[in-house]
């Protein structure tokens, strides 16, 4: 295990803001997470993994302990049935590759999420999905390290809880596990309609009635890429905020002011409305404060265009949350994960 002292974290995290990580760690074997974890207990440090560095901000002071930077590789076909296959991945793959690899064998199940930055063991913690697919869709199970049993353990879906952007990894084993695999069930054949409203619009648009992963693939890449700013020339988190979960009652109350809002059923009389169409109602979208900007095409997206520090993503994010706030009396929640 490399271990490097006072590393600073801003090159590893695509919003490129952030202080130094006290200890920093690359993670390429399971013995270094076993490693890592011994020395973080034996000199007492918090701990915080990352992957991409995509979803994940550091405060201007950095953080206190030790950061690991997941960079375990690897694939293995787990099984080849008639159907499915079913693959297990090193927690440090490139969530695009693995997508992007999985198309190449005609296999569907992830090719809506082509583009999520990230790794792989990045997207169970907050079930990453997009375009009507997500991770808990085609997942089996993982490995991880459990911190407090100081030993590996594999969860399954059941296990994971997950529900929308959300998993046990987000909630009450916060910090607890170190995921170091993640294994799928991917189907072989072509993806089945209806596909989501904008996939299927552009696939329309273009005559395409014969389905395919690679097309659905390619479509989503045209869409992102005119929706989304790319993380390599324009720093940004990707989404910043979770789209919003309202009652019925609200929701209602809101329809009556903006009759073509669209709400979609999450049970228990709650919905989910866009978050982006909330900050463009605010009048947000394109908006600029304190060197950061609300991307023009998504407002979902707060994009640095010349911030220096974590400060100044604070404020802005302060006054976009308190602008929703005041205006429809929905509190916006970041989706953004932070170290702490």
């Amino acid at each position: 295990m490399k271990l490097e002292e006072n590393k600073s974290l801003k090159d590893y995290l695509t919003m490129r803001l952030g202080g130094k990580a006290r200890y920093f760690a690359e993670i390429q074997t399971k013995d270094d997470v076993v490693e890592a974890f011994q020395f973080a207990a034996a000199h007492q440090l918090k701990t915080f993994v990352i992957g991409g560095g995509s979803n994940t901000l550091a405060d201007d002071e950095g953080f206190d302990g030790l950061v690991m930077h997941m960079c375990l590789k690897g694939r293995t076909i787990l099984e080849d049935n008639a159907d499915d296959i079913v693959i297990r991945y090193g927690a440090g793959e490139i969530l695009d590759e693995v997508i992007s690899e999985s198309v190449d064998m005609h296999l569907t199940g992830i090719e809506a999420m082509s583009l999520i930055p990230g790794t792989i063991g990045a997207a169970p913690v907050q079930n990453v999905g997009a375009y009507g697919q997500d991770i808990s869709q085609s997942f089996v199970e993982l490995e991880a390290y459990d911190m407090h049993t100081r030993a590996f353990v594999t969860l399954s879906k059941e296990d994971c809880q997950f529900a929308y952007r959300a998993s046990i990894f987000r909630g009450k084993d916060w910090g607890r596990y170190i995921i170091v695999s993640v294994t799928l069930r991917l189907q072989k054949g072509n993806p089945q309609p209806p596909f989501y409203k904008q996939v299927q619009a552009r696939l329309d648009e273009k005559g395409i009635t014969s389905y395919t992963p690679a097309l659905i693939r390619e479509t989503v890449i045209e869409i992102r890429k005119w929706k989304l700013p790319d993380p390599h020339y324009i720093p940004n988190s990707g989404s910043f905020f979770k789209n919003a979960i309202i009652t019925k009652q609200k929701l209602a109350h809101l329809q009556e002011k903006y009759p073509t809002l669209k709400g979609f059923a999450m049970g228990n009389d709650t919905f989910k409305i866009s978050t982006g169409w909330l900050i463009d109602q605010a009048g947000l979208k394109g908006a600029s404060m304190y060197g950061m900007r609300v991307h023009d095409r998504n407002a979902l997206v707060l994009t640095n265009v010349g911030a220096k520090s974590y400060h100044a993503l604070a404020k802005a994010r302060e006054d976009i949350i308190a602008e929703v706030n005041k205006q429809f009396g929905i509190k916006i929640v970041q989706e953004v994960l932070e170290m702490h």
